[in-house]
């Protein structure tokens, strides 16, 4: 894939990746492609809109939504090969190479389960699950949060996510930057804005980037928050 096709994609290393979800970058790459276990080799869950062709793994943003409701379904119990089975499913249902962050799945995604549950569970997985997904509002108690400020397009798609939501004005835009989290009337990446912040001052910052000194501010409190989480 040339890199003038990625304007409007996004692109993300899975250690990239992993700051903005808060997912294991080794996690991620298992998931996008495959892994084997004691002998055997577990198909990844979906493959990534994204090959340089040079043997590493990388991600769009629609992989990015994804892995926010893979690992939400899975914090649950569910296991990844119950995720991929409703991956395929779905993906046959709603036409979409990556169904879980839509907004039909969001509606409908309890419906695709009972029928993996039916299909292929059993025993105490298909109590578990059951319980689990018995009724449609405890699915979206699990899918909701992973899919909250995400905006979506006509098709119902992923199109801007809104990490801390949208009066922090901070966005993933995977039309902007490469999908790196921006200050979203300038544009500018928050990790630049936030850097100047620490090493100028807010008010120098604010001058030299053409943005409100508020813009420093935001940008400053989310670099150093998701500092802090990777710390922890």
């Amino acid at each position: 894939m040339p890199l003038n096709q990625l304007v409007g994609i996004g692109l993300y290393t899975p250690a990239e990746a992993a700051r903005l979800v808060a997912v294991p970058a080794a996690k991620i790459s298992r998931w996008l492609t495959g892994h084997y276990m004691k002998g055997r080799f577990y198909e990844p869950l979906w493959r990534s809109q994204i090959d340089l062709q040079d043997d590493k793994v990388y991600l769009g943003f629609r992989d990015l939504m994804e892995v926010r409701v893979a690992n939400a379904l899975m914090g649950v119990g569910v296991s990844a090969i119950r995720v991929r089975a409703a991956i395929e499913m779905a993906r046959e249902v709603y036409g979409v190479e990556r169904p879980l962050s839509t907004e039909s799945f969001r509606h409908n995604g309890r419906d695709i389960f009972m029928k993996v549950i039916d299909r292929d569970a059993n025993g105490a997985e298909r109590e578990q699950l059951l319980n689990t997904f018995r009724r449609q509002y405890e699915f979206t108690a699990v899918v909701e949060p992973s899919l909250k400020h995400i905006e979506f397009d006509n098709a119902g798609t992923p199109r801007l996510w809104w990490p801390k939501g949208k009066g922090t004005q901070i966005v993933v835009d995977p039309a902007r930057a490469f999908g790196q989290p921006i200050d979203a009337s300038s544009s500018v990446p928050t990790s630049v804005l936030a850097a100047a912040g620490r090493y100028q001052g807010v008010e120098m910052a604010a001058k030299a980037y053409d943005v409100t000194a508020a813009a420093i501010r935001r940008s400053m409190k989310f670099e150093d928050e998701i500092a802090v989480r990777l710390a922890a």
